[in-house]
C-alpha cells in the first residue's frame, strides 16, 4: 500500500503560489497611478493689496489648485526672480517686484508687488474761522467757545474775522471790519456768529458745548505739514512758509492762505449772552486773533503742481509792509494754512509769532 508524501505536496503548492505572486502579468500598483490628473492649473494670491505694500509690511502669499487645494507649503514661490523660503516675504527695498509660484511643473499667474517707503506724517491741527462783530450780542458765545478749546488744545488755531459796518454812527460799527464777502459767500453765511472748522464744517451751536467737535478735528495725522519764520525789521514783516507733503498726500490742487492776525485790541462787546458775567455790554474787551491782513489770496494762492510731489517742500517768501491798520506791531502773529481747491477744505495750519523759526513737525 502507497502513502502521500505530505511535505512534498505543501512544497509543490508553496511554489506555485510564488510564481503566480511574480508573475509579469500582474496589475500596476497604487503608487504608479497619477493621482494629480485633475490639478490643471494653480493661482497666487496674497493676504495684502499687493499694489500698495509698505517697507517692512509682512506679506503672506497663498497658492491654490483648480481643485480649492491650498498648496501654499509645497509650492516654490519667486519674488523678483528669487525663491522664497516658505510663503511669507517682508521686503525690505522699495520698488516693484514680480511674484510667481510653481507647483507640480504648473506656474501660477503673476502679482507685481509695490513696495513703498512708509509715508511722512505730520502733526495736526484745526482752522477755527470766527465771523464775528463788536455789535454782534450772540458773538460773545464762540469767543467763550474758543478759550475752552485752546484751554483744552494747543492744536487749534483761531482767527476772528470781524464784520460790520466801518461807520463809527452805525449799529454795526466795528473798527476791526475786514472785507471777507468771498469767504461768506464760499460758506453760504446767513449770520452772525457763524464758526467753521477747517472752513467747511460747521461748528454746532451752542459752541462752548461742542468743544470734542474742535479737538476731535485736531486728533490723529495729516499728510501735509507746515513751518513759518517770521520777522520784523522796522516796518517789513519778511516770512517764509514751508509746506512739505506727505507721500499719502493725493490732491493735484492744492492753495496757501496766509493771514496777518494782531492781538490784544480793545474794544466793547454787544453781548445778549450769559458769558462773560452776561452784562449787556462788555467793557474794554479784548479781542484776539483778529484777522488785519491776507498775504494771499482769501480763497488760496494755487501752489505749482510740479511743487506737489512726496517729501517735496516747497517754500513761498513774503516781504510785506506792516498792514496799516495795526494798531501795534508787535501783537502781530501769522497763520499759514494749505486748502484743497476742489474742495475748499483746510488741510493743515499753522501759526506762528515774530521771532519764531519752527521745523516741520515729522511724526
Amino acid at each position: 500500500m502507497k502513502t502521500l508524501n505530505f511535505p512534498g505536496i505543501v512544497a509543490f503548492f508553496f511554489s506555485l503560489l510564488i510564481v503566480s505572486c511574480s508573475g509579469g502579468g500582474g496589475e500596476p500598483t497604487e503608487s504608479n497611478n497619477n493621482t494629480n490628473n485633475s490639478v490643471t492649473s494653480i493661482s497666487l494670491s496674497s493676504n495684502v493689496v499687493v499694489t500698495n505694500v509698505l517697507l517692512g509690511e509682512t506679506i503672506i502669499f497663498t497658492v491654490t489648485t483648480n481643485t480649492n487645494q491650498n498648496v501654499s507649503s509645497l509650492a516654490i514661490i519667486s519674488v523678483g526672480g528669487t525663491a522664497i523660503s516658505g510663503n511669507t516675504f517682508t521686503p525690505n527695498t522699495a520698488g516693484t517686484f514680480s511674484v510667481i509660484a510653481i507647483y507640480d511643473n504648473l506656474t501660477s499667474n503673476t502679482l507685481q508687488v509695490n513696495v513703498e517707503v512708509l509715508s511722512t506724517k505730520f502733526n495736526k491741527r484745526v482752522l477755527i474761522e470766527d465771523y464775528t462783530g463788536t455789535w454782534c450780542g450772540y458773538c460773545p458765545r464762540v469767543a467763550y467757545g474758543i478759550e475752552l478749546v485752546k484751554a483744552q488744545s494747543t492744536d487749534a488755531v483761531s482767527v476772528a474775522i470781524h464784520r460790520g459796518s466801518t461807520s463809527s454812527s452805525s449799529g454795526s460799527y466795528d473798527p476791526y471790519n475786514y472785507s471777507a464777502g468771498d469767504l461768506e459767500d464760499l460758506i453760504n453765511l446767513e449770520g452772525y456768529p457763524t464758526a467753521m472748522l477747517n472752513r467747511t464744517t460747521l461748528w454746532n451751536y451752542p459752541e462752548p458745548n461742542n468743544v470734542s467737535q474742535v479737538t476731535g478735528l485736531a486728533s490723529g495725522d495729516a499728510d501735509i505739514g507746515l513751518a513759518l519764520t517770521p520777522s520784523l525789521n522796522g516796518n517789513t514783516i519778511t516770512l517764509d512758509v514751508q509746506v512739505k507733503f506727505g507721500g499719502q498726500f493725493t490732491s493735484t490742487n492744492a492753495k496757501l492762505v496766509v493771514y496777518v492776525l494782531e492781538d490784544g485790541l480793545i474794544f466793547d462787546q454787544t453781548n445778549y449772552t450769559s458769558y462773560y458775567g452776561g452784562t449787556s455790554v462788555i467793557s474794554n474787551f479784548t479781542h484776539n486773533d483778529v484777522l488785519r491782513a491776507s498775504l494771499t489770496d482769501l480763497l488760496g494762492d494755487t501752489i505749482p503742481s510740479s511743487e506737489i510731489v512726496a517729501d517735496n517742500v516747497y517754500t513761498k517768501s513774503f516781504s510785506v509792509a506792516v498792514p496799516s491798520n495795526v494798531a501795534n506791531a508787535s501783537n502781530m502773529t501769522v497763520v499759514a494754512f494749505v486748502v484743497d481747491g476742489n474742495s475748499n477744505a483746510a488741510l493743515n495750519v499753522r501759526a506762528a509769532h515774530f521771532g519764531d523759526t519752527q521745523t516741520l513737525q515729522e511724526l
